[in-house]
């Protein structure tokens, strides 16, 4: 374990090719290039300095070490990178999910539509009270998120009356509509079909109308397209951007495949460690990227023309219980010097405009693919 290891804490009370790695092209803006930089003067949702130590048999996990960011008003933000790096971690702190006796969480998440106080201040009551109302989340695996002996129909009832007091009569038009909405046929029908009777493509589809069902300004997309084959992929990842444009709400989409990730994204951080190691407007990473661990995963996404073709990282992730000294990608970087080992590591702006990655060399990446 390295030296300035915390104490145990206390309980607190898809490999296929893809079509084009362009970002997309909104038809209508949903914020201001401010807001989608993570500078403008109303934020949806700050996250800073947010860490998420796990108390394990073998030692601390440092699963989420220092993650700072911002959400704005109808944002799309994508946040990738390995499995293990943190994503996941960092969605279910912000969602109030970690269990508390196992899981210590600091800094602040400040949803700024309820003031400036830190959601990890929450109560489980007052939690309960934000989760589905305002943030809502969709789950990594939709054969297992929902519960296979109850029907979908009775699944989505419980979420549209969770914070709605309405007549069954009109609940039930709310369930229906919402399975309207998501594309699944003849839903008046297949309201009373349980979970098994539903395809991985269908589950994922009552997984959104379920996060849905009261309006929330802000989703959470947890690796929604993992399990599922390409052309389902691509359905449901419009599905979701089409639901974002409609409502205007704003999504934080996880995952750990950058082509899916500058599809639909206005913004990326990704993450490396359990820390974020580069930021900045979709364009500006793909043909820019400030980080040797970005430019790492460009270069490993298939390239259309060139079949079998396929550039791997080297090495493995850093083992989060005993994190080595200063960059964390050093020992897979092949730009890596001593300095790398020593240095205190912090994000260094790149090139303005919210541009920033934690590397001293960012300015030797360049945007050409090696």
């Amino acid at each position: 374990m390295s030296s300035d290891e915390p104490p145990c804490p206390e309980p607190r009370a898809s490999t296929e090719p893809r079509a084009s790695t362009e970002p997309r092209a909104s038809a209508e803006p949903p914020a201001s290039a401010e807001v989608r930089a993570g500078a403008g003067p109303d934020p949806l949702l700050t996250v800073r300095d947010l860490r998420t130590y796990l108390a394990t048999g073998q030692g601390v996990v440092r699963a989420v070490d220092g993650v700072s960011f911002t959400v704005g008003q109808a944002e799309v933000l994508g946040v990738v990178g390995e499995s293990g790096c943190g994503k996941t971690v960092t969605c279910r702190t912000i969602m109030g999910l970690m269990p508390r006796r196992t899981a210590y969480s600091s800094g602040e998440v400040i949803y700024h539509p309820r003031g400036d106080g830190s959601i990890l201040d929450l109560s489980q009551a007052e939690l309960q009270k934000l989760r589905g109302a305002q943030l809502a989340m969709i789950f990594q695996d939709p054969m297992t998120a929902l519960n296979p002996v109850r029907s979908i129909g009775d699944q989505l009832l419980e979420a549209v009356t969770a914070h709605a007091k309405l007549p069954r009569p009109r609940a039930h038009d709310r369930a229906v509509d919402l399975l309207t909405r998501v594309g699944i046929p003849a839903p008046g029908r297949r309201m009373r079909d349980y979970p098994f009777q539903f395809s991985g493509g269908m589950l994922q589809r009552a997984l959104i109308a379920i996060a849905l069902a009261s309006s929330p300004r802000l989703l959470l997309a947890d690796e929604p397209t993992t399990s599922l084959d390409v052309i389902i992929q691509d359905q449901i990842l419009s599905l979701l951007l089409e639901l974002q444009r409609d409502t205007g709400m704003s999504m934080i989409l996880v995952s750990h495949d950058l082509a899916v990730i500058t599809e639909v994204c206005d913004r990326i951080i990704v993450m490396y460690g359990g820390q974020v190691v580069e930021e900045g407007e979709t364009a500006t990473i793909i043909t820019a990227p400030a980080h040797p661990y970005t430019r790492a995963l460009l270069d490993a996404l298939p390239e259309a023309g060139r079949p079998g073709q396929l550039t791997s990282i080297p090495g493995k992730p850093p083992s989060l219980i005993d994190v080595p000294a200063g960059c964390r990608f050093a020992p897979r970087c092949p730009l890596a010097t001593d300095k790398c080992t020593s240095w205190q590591t912090t994000l260094v702006e790149a090139d303005g405009l919210g541009h920033r990655a934690r590397c001293w060399r960012h300015g030797e990446i360049g945007g050409a693919k090696a």
